[in-house]
């Protein structure tokens, strides 16, 4: 465990302290991947990259293991052109992306990379990476987590007021108010129901919301975002205490 308070950040680090960290034995990295796009009325576009930093950095604090820099760029097209603010890549690039990292960091000497998701349809891109990573670099171990699936209790919250189709709704307004609660205009939150539960389908969001959001907002608080906070932290650490010295089931 790390002893100390504080996340290893890579971009804090010089190369020598990054090849100490290596050579101590901490082979694992944490890339998070978020998206810079719109979040109804009340939440700023950068929720999902502050989110799935917030939770790398709280896991880092407790084991020592890097966080990479963020990429805050994520698979967003469906977010339409209607409202300002969105920033997408097209899937195959922040597939790419995440590969051509994944060479640098296995030749840094870290052989083991989570990357850890807070965008729900970065999800489809970031598997075809890690199928790509694997394949192109057998010898690194990768794996792909998104935030709100990290505990069941966590998942439920998310899933609770739109179903799949939650975006900027109580879960991460929640969240925000316990992150950034400065980012957060909670007078502006506007409730909307989920218009494509029924449907067959798949629409981009200017055809399913009036605002942007899909949810109840209005019911976010800070000690929910907490909550989601604490939860995430604590079970991913966990798991990457014992991912830490996993190996194949089977070896060459």
């Amino acid at each position: 465990m790390n002893k100390s308070p504080n996340p290893v950040k890579w971009e804090e680090q010089s190369w020598q302290q990054i090849a100490q960290i290596r050579d101590a034995g901490t082979d694992m990295v944490i890339l998070p991947v978020g998206a810079t796009e719109q979040h109804g009325l009340h939440l700023p576009t950068g929720v999902d990259t502050l989110s799935a930093v917030a939770i790398a950095e709280g896991v880092s604090a407790q084991t020592g293991i890097p966080v990479l820099p963020a990429i805050a760029y994520g698979c967003s097209l469906g977010h339409s052109k209607k409202w300002p603010g969105t920033l997408p890549l097209r899937p195959e690039t922040l597939s790419k992306i995440v590969c051509e990292l994944a060479d640098w960091i296995f030749s840094a000497g870290f052989t083991r990379m989570l990357i850890l998701n807070g965008h729900v349809t970065n999800f489809a891109p970031l598997r075809c990476g890690l199928e790509n990573i694997r394949t192109d670099i057998p010898g690194m171990k990768v794996s792909l987590r998104s935030i709100w699936e990290l505990t069941q209790e966590v998942n439920d919250f998310y899933l609770q007021d739109a179903g799949d189709n939650w975006h900027a709704n109580n879960a991460e307004t929640s969240l925000m108010l316990h992150l950034r609660p400065d980012l957060v205009e909670m007078e502006k939150a506007e409730d909307e129901p989920n218009r494509s539960e029924n449907c067959f389908f798949s629409y981009t969001v200017d055809k399913e919301s009036v605002c942007g959001g899909v949810g109840t907002p209005s019911q976010g608080t800070e000690s929910q975002g907490q909550f989601i906070l604490d939860s995430c932290v604590q079970n991913l650490a966990t798991m990457l205490e014992d991912a830490l010295r996993e190996e194949a089931p089977l070896q060459d």
